[in-house]
């Protein structure tokens, strides 16, 4: 095999690990720059390829979302109150990553290189999930009732069961989160479904929401960082990004849906000891003479 068809290989292979990860909070960022490390896949200083190809697992959700999003648009054209109070929402959650992350891309940027930065956001992350879990609200799960999914604790106790229901406060909050994620490790679903839940949206609510929230957001990112680092990168580098970007989309098609059957029937402990047990693995790998 030449060595431009095992870097494509390494492409695709990676494009399947962004999928599988981007919608579950265990941080698709460190598992494409750690497995991307693990596998001596040469990425550009700018990591851009692993930004980039977030956005094909953001396009899956749009298609499946695609008449939801039909319905927002034409609910704003209307001027429909509930789908203007719903655009307004991504727009206050979106703002806040926007601005920091304009602001602050060279430093984030930095952050990339040190694996150490991962080890500490992968396992604090995980403790925290694992104590928001533990709450009562959210530790208990009723049972569930036909075609009626996330029938639980969560649910009767939150006050936003619906994207139409959830506030500007609850929105701004989940907007701050998500800055968080730009630190490699934190993930951008998990810190952005938790403090949806901490603030009130029921599970699976704010699992939607974060699913919602990530359309503008990684569009935002892919568009900045091409348009940054477009005239660096080579035609190699270009074909590894279209080949991840549709790695990502299809294996993203799965998971998707498969992660919302998930949250309306379990908590997100086993993701939580997953990202500890990550975090502990890669501290081992770092320390190993």
């Amino acid at each position: 095999m030449t060595e431009s068809a095992w870097f494509m290989l390494k492409a695709l292979f990676l494009g399947l690990i962004e999928g599988f990860t981007e919608f579950i909070p265990v941080s698709s960022t460190a598992h494409l720059l750690l497995i991307g490390s693990w596998i001596d896949f040469s990425s550009s200083d700018d990591k851009v390829f692993e930004v980039v190809i977030q956005f094909g697992s953001i396009l899956a959700v749009m298609w499946i979302f695609r008449e939801r999003l039909l319905h927002l648009f034409r609910g704003a054209l209307t001027r429909d109150p509930v789908e203007l109070a719903f655009m307004r929402n991504l727009i206050i959650a979106f703002l806040p990553a926007a601005v920091i992350g304009a602001l602050a891309i060279k430093y984030i940027k930095m952050l990339f290189h040190s694996p150490a930065v991962f080890v500490f956001t992968l396992v604090v992350g995980g403790l925290i999930m694992l104590w928001v879990e533990r709450k009562p609200q959210y530790a208990k799960f009723g049972a569930a009732q036909p075609g009626v999914v996330g029938e639980t604790e969560t649910t009767r106790r939150a006050t936003a069961h619906a994207l139409e229901e959830i506030t500007w406060k609850q929105a701004l909050v989940v907007g701050f989160a998500q800055c968080l994620a730009m630190v490699p490790g934190t993930s951008r679903s998990g810190a952005t479904i938790i403090s949806g839940m901490l603030a009130g949206i029921d599970r699976r609510t704010a699992t939607e929401f974060s699913f919602f929230l990530a359309m503008p957001t990684m569009l935002a990112a892919t568009v900045y960082d091409l348009w940054r680092n477009a005239s660096v990168l080579s035609s190699s580098e270009f074909s590894a990004i279209a080949v991840g970007f549709v790695a990502a989309f299809v294996s993203a098609l799965v998971v998707v849906r498969a992660v919302l059957r998930f949250v309306a029937r379990h908590t997100y402990r086993p993701f939580a000891w997953y990202r500890v047990g990550l975090g502990i693995v890669v501290a081992v790998w770092l320390a190993w003479p």
